[in-house]
């Protein structure tokens, strides 16, 4: 049996590769005043044109952001945010984007954010009509026991 976790965090990690290949193609070649002209040379200092996981902010990626409870109601609801939340970011890096190589690859992420979103709402779908029809918040009655 296919672990659905696992196969689904292994694609994720599979986008981050693509974005952080992304990246690398186009700083790759970058002149010292390209740098700077782009606003690049914070990023630059730390990190010279490695790809280094950081919000747009500027802030550190962290594990520290994901969330889990242990509760398939709040874990799907959990992922189907995050979804969300990753296809409202391809959505403006689009809106960004006047590179037609860079656009393809971020639509087709987007397009797998809108399988994947799809699929855990199928899943927390099926995950309540596994539970007692009077069971209103949806608690696992497993841990009730």
């Amino acid at each position: 049996m296919r672990n659905f976790g696992t196969d689904i965090g292994t694609e994720e990690l599979g986008h981050l590769e693509m974005i952080g290949a992304l990246v690398h193609q186009l700083t790759r070649n970058l002149t010292e005043e390209q740098i700077k002209a782009a606003g690049f040379d914070t990023y630059f200092v730390d990190h010279t044109t490695g790809v280094f996981p950081q919000f747009a902010s500027g802030f550190p990626w962290s594990a520290a952001t994901m969330q889990v409870t242990g509760d398939v109601i709040g874990d799907l609801t959990e992922d189907l945010a995050a979804e969300q939340k990753a296809r409202v970011t391809y959505d403006n890096i689009l809106r960004l984007s006047d590179d037609p190589d860079v656009s393809d690859v971020i639509k087709f992420l987007r397009a797998r954010e809108i399988v994947h979103f799809q699929r855990f709402g199928e899943g927390l779908r099926l995950a309540k009509d596994k539970m007692n029809a009077k069971n209103v918040y949806y608690m696992n009655p497993a841990f009730d026991k």
